[in-house]
């Protein structure tokens, strides 16, 4: 998919994503850059932002700030938040992105892995949310949106740390959804389907794999990042000013199957 509708509200917001340099996360700096926001994002590698950030001025766009963290520490995630804060002001938009959804048996399942998967997929979305908010409400309100994942809603086998993790983003979503509403902050959740990223497709994706997914959604259509990006940009403009505590599937469909089997 290419191009997006054009959310003025969007532009000059800063915008924090974390997990920004790959996968639906890149797409996500490059749509909120094309916007006009001023976009910070981390990731993992000390130079992981740079490519990204290249594509981005090539596009015309403002250069995003990049910085590499660990969001597992959370005491080191805070502080790197601290910092964007200090310096280029408060965050109005945050999308808390970042994640991983390795394979794993349930008999090979240690209690530090456990609380490893907890850790990457769903506890440093709190701790952003708790270090960002003051200043978002000092500033008049804002958005927060969670990325979740229909696996969950699926029951996938072998990622049950994953699948348990994003639950929880959907209980997280509604309760400060009701616990920030009165501070004019929105909390909301985009829950992607089968995605078609680089990762996705050097680890799992082959021609039957297409063809289940395929076979397993109302809309026969593969899904990218781009599909993830528009619902977002929507939920983070002031378009959608009346929404929050919602948690929206860009899934093609596919957790009909699970419904209706």
């Amino acid at each position: 998919m290419s191009g997006y509708a054009n959310y003025p509200s969007l532009r000059d917001r800063l915008v924090f994503i974390s997990g920004g340099s790959s996968g639906i996360g890149a797409e996500l700096v490059r749509a909120f850059s094309a916007q006009g926001a001023r976009v910070a994002f981390c990731g993992t590698r000390p130079d992981g932002g740079r490519a990204l950030i290249e594509a981005v001025l090539a596009a015309g766009g403002a250069a995003p700030v990049y910085a590499a963290c660990d969001v597992r520490d959370v005491a080191a995630y805070q502080a790197l938040l601290a910092d964007v804060v200090a310096t280029h002001g408060p965050v109005t938009v945050l999308v808390n992105n970042a994640g991983r959804d390795d394979r794993h048996a349930m008999e090979d399942v240690t209690a530090d892995f456990w609380d490893e998967r907890i850790a990457l997929n769903l506890r440093h979305y709190f701790f952003a949310i708790q270090s960002l908010a003051p200043g978002m409400a000092a500033a008049g309100g804002g958005s927060i949106i969670n990325m979740g994942s229909v696996s969950w809603m699926r029951g996938r086998p072998n990622l049950v740390g994953y699948t348990t993790a994003k639950a929880g983003i959907l209980g997280l979503t509604r309760t400060l959804a009701r616990e920030l509403g009165s501070r004019a902050i929105r909390v909301n959740a985009i829950v992607p389907g089968a995605i078609v990223t680089d990762r996705q497709t050097t680890l799992h994706r082959d021609p039957a794999a297409d063809q289940a997914f395929l076979d397993a959604q109302c809309l026969k259509i593969r899904l990218d990042p781009g599909h993830v990006a528009r619902p977002t940009l929507f939920l983070a403009a002031d378009d959608a000013d009346g929404i929050t505590g919602q948690h929206v599937l860009v899934d093609a469909g596919i957790a009909q199957q699970s419904v209706l089997s």
